[in-house]
This record gives structure tokens, sequence and C-alpha cells, in this order.
């Protein structure tokens, strides 16, 4: 029985390590526009995006790079997990205002 609640422990333990270490980053929408439009992330990390609509309508979080698609209800948050990515440029937009709504996910080494 003590074996037993010392591998429980010893696993939650980690799990909750694991789960703190997670990045999170967060991305307004605000007037069909991402804010910010450019956000660094670092490389080769798992990410937790928070994505805020702060509008009244809904709008889709997608990036074909990013392999994401969310659609994000008025006045909710959408939690999207990204990554580990390689560096580079990840554009993503908002499909239902794809002039106005669009940014950048720039991976960089050693950020944050």
């Amino acid at each position: 029985m003590r074996f037993r609640a010392c591998c429980w422990l010893l696993g939650m333990s980690v799990s909750t390590t694991t789960l703190a270490a997670t990045p999170v980053f967060e991305i307004d929408i605000r007037d069909h526009l991402f804010e910010p439009a450019e956000l660094v992330i670092p490389a080769d990390t798992k990410v937790k995006l928070l994505v805020h609509n702060l509008d009244a309508t809904p709008e889709e979080f997608e990036s074909y790079e990013l392999n994401r698609e969310k659609v994000i209800m008025g006045g909710t948050t959408a939690t999207i997990y990204i990554g580990p990515l390689p560096p580079g440029v990840y554009p993503y937009f908002g499909e239902f205002n794809p002039k106005t709504a669009q940014g950048i996910i720039r991976v960089q080494q050693g950020e944050r």
C-alpha cells in the first residue's frame, strides 16, 4: 500500500512539473485584428496559446503552417497548443475577417 502511494505521489509531481513548464502566450482579437500581430515564441518548445476574442462576433484562428483551426466565439477564450517548432515564421489569419485579422508567430532560438 505504501509503495502505491509513493508511486502515485511521484506521478503527480512529474505531471505537475510538466504542466508548469509549458510557456503560456496570449493573443487578443479586437476590432477584427490580432494583437499582437507578431508573437515571438521559443524554438523546440511546446507552448500554450490563449486566444481571447474580445469582439462580440466569432472569429476563426487558422494557420495552414501550424495545422491549426479553431473557431472562437465572441467574448470567449480558446486554448491552442502548438509546437515544438523549428525556427521560422508561421502565419495565421482569421477566416471570418481575412483582410484584417492577420498575424505571424515567429519561432526563434533562445526566446523566453
